[in-house]
């Protein structure tokens, strides 16, 4: 017996459709006719509550702006966006989605399908969230190929695409710079017991919050063109381990090809080289250890690393790393290099040996060792592939547009990296420390380094 497959032609009674839409608008379809009868009935006292409402909310925003920005400013936000834009609302949506090609006409009915959105989170006036419906055959990828023709039709500069879950995605749009300011150094922590590995502070994120990283088991690759601000990637994370760099559970072992950029944190590194050769010795003693501290938890039978002062966490900091394993004229010393960065990247981790690095060109020329870092920040570059040779491929599909960060001193610092979970590229902004905070930095090292000897504790090797 045959089934019978055939659909009706007939679209769905608008009364049934605003029924739909008016379950999906809870507050709008209750709460404003609520608030018109009231309005209607007893205007007196609408009319007195509105105005006490608003002189309330107007006082609350001028004696603690802080508090009204985080709490009521947002939802302003969403309302405007949502509701009074020419972006979101129901033509409007409908023409961006035809521009975008992103709509399709129902096979048998030919109504038009539109994606529907879910709901809008505007968590500052530069970067906003809208989660949306995709169509039944659509995938995240029509929509990433689609990113740059709709930052056209929401006037943005920026759009992002990341996938929540089947047929679910969320639109990140940036409208503008979200980083108008300069954010200040981190704060250097109190004691050793303060200091949390799993959650360092480098800066903000576009969405506002706080810029942590787990820096326990991390290599880190930062990637940049000259004056985009890879030394405060480098230096943020340093305050925050200031304690444990004095009590000596965590060494820093510098590489200053230049001999500029690091030679602040000479006096309290554990190993610091200026010049290539010296670097090519460092690199050498930095596997060495590595090597002796894996013979020393075998012999224990130990296979979790704890940092410890007798077991300390140590830092392999590379300033530019073009130069250590590609640019120099020595091709055996480069050689070597590259053989021991290789060696602490594929197995550092375990012991507590961790590579940073910062290089101009990511190129795997100049960085043969580049998958091996777990950690990869690209900011302001000067090629389109470059984005996608740090981040990973397709990288600059999903907003990661660090090739169009404008070359100016007040974009210093700002990048993007990828975010754990999703993969999705996320605009950040390193902590900018100034010469002033570097100096305040050391001699905080060096005077409680001072007294952990004065209580017998360990004393660091200091090699300029």
């Amino acid at each position: 017996m045959s089934e019978n497959h055939s659909k009706s032609k007939r679209k769905t009674g608008l009364e049934w459709r605003a029924a739909a839409w008016a379950a999906r608008h809870p507050l709008v379809t209750t709460g404003v006719p609520a608030l018109g009868y009231v309005g209607i009935t007893a205007p007196e006292i609408t009319a007195a509550a509105a105005g006490s409402g608003l002189a309330a909310a107007i006082a609350w925003s001028r004696a603690h702006p802080d508090s009204f920005d985080q709490l009521v400013l947002p939802h302003l936000r969403n309302l405007r966006r949502r509701w009074l834009s020419a972006t979101y609302t129901g033509p409007a949506w409908r023409r961006n989605m035809r521009e975008a090609n992103l709509v399709r006409e129902h096979p048998s009915t030919g109504e038009l399908l539109v994606p529907r959105i879910l709901r809008l989170r505007s968590y500052s006036s530069a970067v906003e969230t809208v989660w949306i419906r995709i169509l039944k055959g659509q995938t995240v990828k029509h929509w990433m190929d689609a990113a740059e023709v709709l930052a056209a039709c929401f006037n943005a500069e920026r759009v992002t695409v990341e996938k929540l879950a089947p047929r679910k995605i969320a639109l990140i749009i940036q409208r503008r710079e979200p980083f108008t300011y300069t954010i200040p150094a981190p704060e250097i922590p109190a004691t050793v017991e303060e200091v949390d590995l799993s959650a360092v502070p480098f800066g903000y994120d576009e969405f506002g919050r706080e810029w942590t990283e787990d820096m326990s088991d991390k290599h880190m690759l930062v990637s940049g063109a000259t004056g985009s601000g890879k030394n405060s990637v480098l230096w943020a994370p340093l305050f925050t381990l200031a304690p444990m760099i004095a009590e000596g559970s965590v060494r820093l072992w510098l590489c200053d090809p230049k001999q500029v950029e690091l030679n602040a944190a000479a006096p309290i590194a554990h190993r610091y080289a200026s010049g290539e050769e010296e670097s090519a010795l460092v690199v050498s003693e930095f596997l060495e250890d590595q090597q002796a501290t894996q013979a020393k938890l075998h012999e224990q039978g130990l296979r979790k690393f704890t940092p410890s002062v007798e077991t300390p966490l140590n830092i392999l900091i590379v300033d530019e790393l073009g130069a250590v394993l590609a640019y120099g004229s020595d091709r055996t010393r480069m050689m070597r290099n590259r053989q021991g960065m290789a060696l602490v990247g594929s197995q550092g981790r375990a012991t507590g040996h961790l590579m940073w690095g910062a290089v101009q060109e990511p190129t795997k020329d100049t960085v043969p060792v580049r998958d091996l870092f777990t950690l990869r920040i690209c900011l302001r570059v000067t090629a389109a592939v470059h984005p996608e040779m740090v981040l990973g491929d397709g990288a600059r599909m999903r907003g990661a547009l660090a090739d169009e960060i404008p070359n100016i001193p007040a974009t210093a610092g700002i990048g993007f990296k990828v975010a754990e979970r999703t993969r999705t590229p996320l605009r950040v902004r390193a902590a900018y420390a100034t010469d002033a905070d570097l100096e305040g930095l050391v001699k905080h090292v060096l005077a409680e380094r001072d007294g952990h000897d004065e209580q017998g504790g360990s004393h660091l090797r200091l090699v300029a």
